[in-house]
């Protein structure tokens, strides 16, 4: 009776064990199907990304990233979890560019075509102003006339600007026009305090970093609202891509972004003229069936750059980080990976974006914490949901499986001990 007790007891905790893992593995669905391509999850070596040579050039030194956890590095497939190439098995190579990472996705589909280094962590720079967009768009009524203060205007010097000034009136299509053709820095710190509520800017930031955590882009954190750095400010490649498509998804950012030309109006009270400007994204001009984008640069970032395009009926989307301008531009590197991507088949795929909300669906997902430039950011923020979800599991599984053990011991002791006495 006692043997068929414990012998009982013990299936009972395998079966506990064993129930919890499919539960905690459903949570995270960063394991999501993928289509074969050449990763380390296969045993194979890591495929070296093709990249031409650039010139030699001075700059500061690269932050230390946040760590990257395994489950931030699966989001939206194993096959993702690569430093180096990934591509569908007899596909062409690549073109050769200068950018570290870089990602190539169907805006429709979701699906990710290839990649190198996607989830590899990179300086944003102003492409970070497409989760800027994504987030603030639809809070911000664009015909609202809104007043520049001081605030808005503490940018770097010789940064990126579009021209307002202190005190002037503007409406808050002119400020995204601002922000998306001319890349002002002083329109983004505007755009994030009038969607940041009482905590101004800062909420602004804290908005964006909790609206990047919901679309699954563990890996951007954001710092500063326009891209200009900050400490412990980070992106990837993926991330971009998953952000891009909530915004080429937008009829009105899609209007923005193809804005060649835009007035901005004089401020007589501030006396200064209206002047014209121009969007400087040479994929818009240059590139059939160009979608826009934006372009992205700092000393320390180098050049950023997320482009889309759409050709046959197909939407393509290209994000790249750490880019040099020689050979190739910003945009021409975008323009010859989106080329690389409509040659290949509609099936072709190593992973997929990811959907909203899809990593957050359990009650103890929390963003992390925005923080100030001088701040350094925590090791625990950088931690993805999947990793705090998980937890609790793995330590009742080990829990159970010693229990599974200790019980199993006793009962062979028993048995010995009856076979003994016979």
């Amino acid at each position: 009776m006692r043997d068929r007790l414990l012998a009982a007891t013990a299936t009972a905790v395998l079966l506990t064990a064993g129930a919890a893992i499919p539960a905690a593995s459903a949570a995270v669905p960063a394991s999501a199907a993928s289509g074969p391509g050449r990763t380390a999850r296969t045993g194979a070596a890591t495929v070296p990304c093709p990249r031409v040579p650039a010139p030699k050039i001075s700059r500061p030194p690269r932050p230390s990233p946040p760590p990257v956890g395994p489950e931030e590095r699966t989001v939206g497939g194993a096959d993702l979890a690569t430093p180096g190439l990934v591509v569908p098995p007899g596909v062409p190579t690549p073109p050769g560019i200068t950018a570290t990472s870089w990602v190539v996705a169907d805006l429709d589909t979701g699906q990710v075509l290839g990649g190198c280094g996607p989830h590899e962590p990179g300086t944003p720079a102003s492409v970070q102003k497409l989760l800027l967009a994504a987030t603030m768009l639809p809070r911000l009524d664009p015909k609202q006339v809104v007043t520049v203060t001081a605030e808005d205007m503490d940018i770097e010097p010789g940064s990126s600007a579009v021209g307002l000034v202190e005190g002037g009136r503007y409406s808050v299509e002119t400020v995204w026009l601002g922000l998306l053709l001319n890349s002002g820095n002083e329109a983004a710190n505007l755009l994030a305090r009038l969607g940041g509520g009482a905590d101004g800017a800062a909420g602004g930031v804290r908005a964006m970093n909790e609206y990047a955590h919901r679309l699954g882009a563990l890996q951007t954190h954001a710092v500063t609202p326009s891209g200009l750095d900050g400490r412990g400010q980070f992106t990837s490649a993926y991330d971009l891509a998953l952000i891009a498509r909530v915004c080429f998804a937008d009829p009105t950012f899609r209007r923005y972004a193809l804005t060649r030309l835009t007035q901005i109006p004089a401020q007589p009270e501030q006396k200064t003229k209206g002047f014209q400007i121009q969007n400087e994204n040479q994929l818009i001009y240059r590139y059939p069936g160009a979608l826009g984008g934006k372009t992205g640069f700092t000393d320390l970032a180098r050049h950023t750059y997320v482009g889309a395009a759409e050709r046959g009926g197909r939407r393509l989307v290209a994000t790249l980080l750490g880019a040099e301008p020689q050979p190739m531009r910003g945009w021409e590197q975008g323009a010859a990976l989106l080329d690389w991507g409509f040659s290949l088949p509609r099936s072709a795929s190593v992973g997929r974006l990811v959907e909203p909300g899809e990593l957050t669906a359990t009650p103890t997902a929390s963003p992390a914490r925005p923080e100030a430039p001088d701040e350094a950011r925590p090791a625990a923020a950088s931690r993805p949901v999947a990793d705090r979800v998980t937890r609790p599991w793995t330590v009742g599984a080990a829990a159970a499986g010693a229990g599974v053990l200790l019980l199993g011991g006793l009962l062979l002791r028993r048995r010995a001990s009856r076979r003994g006495r016979r």
